[in-house]
């Protein structure tokens, strides 16, 4: 059985209950995220009972939406490996570095986990077929949970999507469509059918449910770690969705009484060449301006505006955290950096997560006593057209 007691809207408060489908807040257009009954949650479950559960998101199934297990979906998604970067660290004299290669989940990156739990509670409540607008990695998620729930999808991704991602939503039965224009054009295009098709919006927060997926990377940093945290997390920051899920795992893992009071501090990585996140932190802002030009080579960072700005913020203010941007070049240099001393072959995301870090410790930020928590959210193979001009010429 699951343990939501209610939706609640991230903004206004409004509460609905959560056994029927949502997907924003009626009253005020902002994300409805599930609230559980904690102290319940308390009597049923341990830390030490979750040990011998399947390596997968569900160990933690207390703490998910779905109800009944036969509709809880796996791939065999989470549980990915906490790696020390004991040669990276050596070379830059500093001993607790530690990366998290979410780009050894099915289809190849953390999108897995979102699209496992939001499917799931999808069949569970009825849905026969679902939208999504992807720059790649959520759309080929998407297809593939749909796949195994033997649910149509729908994705919509920008005309210029590394062609790799089309191919895999057509390997899962999926039905692609591509636009010319950013993410929020494919969100306005995948809206606009919507009207007339019946599918069921799973974009990035405009349903209750991809979020909760997303926060098992929390609990699993808790429990990887012996039930403590890092010092600091360095995240890289599209449409947010990963980065406040971890905030709320951690959150609940502190009222259930099972990590100390001390949180993390988050950190949000853009590019340079598009930081709406990083511009609103610089101003002390609650909310981020859309940005106007966007340009940079990493897919999952090529997000404009997000419906999630607020919570982002609220989630580095909160944990005394902070904001950052960091070149394509930066970028590719920090992947190459990674591959040859770890033997890790992280996506252009998970590269800019060291490239902050590198920032970071120059700054005096990141003291060089902490435990510091890196990100790769998906598996480079997926990004090999960056290289392949290089070796043509």
């Amino acid at each position: 059985m699951s343990f939501v007691r209610y939706l609640v809207c991230s903004k206004c408060g409004n509460k609905v209950e959560p056994d029927r489908l949502w997907n924003l807040c009626t009253l005020c257009s902002k994300p409805l995220i599930p609230i559980y009954d904690l102290k319940s949650v308390r009597k049923a479950i341990k830390p030490q009972d979750i040990i011998d559960r399947e390596p997968n998101i569900w160990r933690y199934r207390e703490l998910l939406p779905v109800d009944e297990p036969d509709n809880m979906l796996t791939l065999g998604e989470g549980f990915s490996p906490m790696l020390h970067l004991e040669r990276l660290g050596a070379q830059l004299g500093f001993d607790n570095l530690y990366i998290k290669d979410e780009g050894q989940n099915p289809t190849g990156s953390f999108k897995a986990r979102g699209m496992a739990v939001a499917i799931s509670k999808a069949r569970e409540l009825g849905v026969n077929s679902i939208s999504v607008p992807s720059l790649g990695n959520a759309g080929s998620a998407a297809c593939a949970y749909a796949a195994l729930a033997g649910i149509q999808a729908y994705v919509f991704m920008p005309v210029n999507v590394p062609r790799v991602f089309v191919v895999e939503c057509i390997a899962y039965g999926g039905h692609v469509q591509l636009i010319d224009g950013l993410i929020t054009d494919c969100g306005r295009q995948a809206a606009d059918e919507l009207k007339q098709s019946g599918r069921f919006d799973l974009s990035t927060l405009k349903e209750p449910y991809r979020i909760e997926g997303k926060k098992t990377m929390g609990f699993e940093i808790a429990e990887q770690m012996g039930w403590q945290l890092p010092d600091v997390i360095i995240y890289p920051t599209g449409g947010g969705t990963g980065l406040i899920g971890m905030w709320k795992a951690f959150e609940e893992l502190q009222n259930l009484g099972w990590i100390k009071p001390k949180m993390p501090r988050m950190v949000c990585v853009q590019s340079k060449g598009c930081a709406p996140i990083v511009q609103a932190f610089s101003e002390n802002a609650t909310s981020a301006r859309k940005w106007s030009s966007v340009n940079t080579i990493a897919d999952g960072l090529r997000v404009p505006s997000s419906i999630a700005d607020f919570m982002i913020l609220r989630a580095l203010y909160e944990s005394r955290g902070t904001a950052i941007t960091v070149s394509d070049d930066e970028i590719m240099k920090a992947i190459t950096e990674i591959g040859v001393s770890e033997g890790i072959f992280c996506c252009p995301e998970g590269g800019a997560t060291f490239a902050a870090f590198k920032q970071l410790r120059q700054s005096g930020w990141i003291e060089d006593r902490e435990t510091v928590l890196l990100f790769n959210t998906a598996s480079g193979t997926k990004y090999a057209h960056l290289w392949i001009q290089d070796l043509r010429s």
